[in-house]
């Protein structure tokens, strides 16, 4: 099954320089196995909606999808064998691609057990975090991943400091809590909404609800900066990104920050 995240993103940025804000995003949620999609969504090809394989799963604009995911858990040790295996990401919409973070999950009995935080920048630069217990036990509401910061995300945040990753995936909604900081400085994101299936109707009223899909969200990535800008942030170059695609997370158990 494929089915449509009508979520909610927050940012909120910490420090001596505030600023939050909310935007409605639509997210999908792909099986591996999932033979039946939307007809206003496709596979590897034009439509108003699709996932494309070269966009997620490896170097930024040359991913393998799926398989990508199957050989990091492989490599791993990860008990593949009776896994399900799934993709969180937002689809492009006709010509346009971008996509800020997608989550790749290994579910086992129905419980996630490992997932990829894929990261990519408006810069062309991608970095990928794994997340998962030593012994790849579920991961709960309560268990936070801690992950070093390594590559340059946004202008306005130095390439230091650590994310903290809380992961909630029920039968009905899923919920994200990424927190990243750095001393004092350090911004809190989310994403949330309910599991329902992707329909034509629900793709179709997506587009006009929040219209050109990726290209709505580098615009508000845009007017976002120009707010900070305008606010006097310190803006920094971009370095070059890490070399490894991927890099560990150290799984703990805890209250969120």
């Amino acid at each position: 099954m494929i089915e449509h995240i009508q979520g909610q993103t927050t940012h909120a940025r910490r420090g001596a320089l505030r600023n939050a804000f909310r935007y409605g995003v639509d997210y999908l949620l792909f099986d591996q196995d999932a033979a039946e999609r939307p007809w206003l969504l496709s596979r590897n090809r034009f439509n108003l909606w699709s996932l494309r394989d070269r966009h997620n799963g490896g170097e930024r604009n040359a991913g393998c999808g799926f398989d990508w995911f199957r050989a990091e858990l492989t490599t791993r040790g990860f008990p593949i064998e009776d896994a399900q295996l799934l993709l969180l990401t937002q689809p492009s919409f006709l010509w346009f691609h971008f996509n800020p973070v997608s989550f790749w999950i290994a579910l086992r009995h129905g419980k996630p057990c490992a997932f990829i935080a894929e990261v990519n920048n408006t810069f062309g630069h991608r970095h990928c975090y794994f997340c998962a217990f030593d012994d790849f036990r579920p991961i709960g509401a309560n268990d936070a991943i801690i992950a070093a910061k390594l590559m340059h995300v946004s202008p306005f945040q130095k390439v230091a400091g650590q994310y903290r990753f809380n992961f909630t995936l029920s039968e009905d909604a899923i919920r994200i809590r990424i927190f990243y900081g750095n001393d004092a400085d350090g911004v809190i994101a989310t994403l949330s909404g309910a599991r329902r299936p992707a329909t034509s109707a629900s793709l179709l009223w997506a587009a006009l609800r929040r219209p050109f899909g990726a290209a709505r969200v580098v615009a508000l990535i845009h007017w976002q900066a120009l707010i900070l800008w305008w606010k006097r942030a310190p803006f920094l170059k971009p370095p070059p990104p890490p070399k490894a695609l991927v890099s560990n997370g150290a799984t703990v158990q805890g209250r969120r920050e």
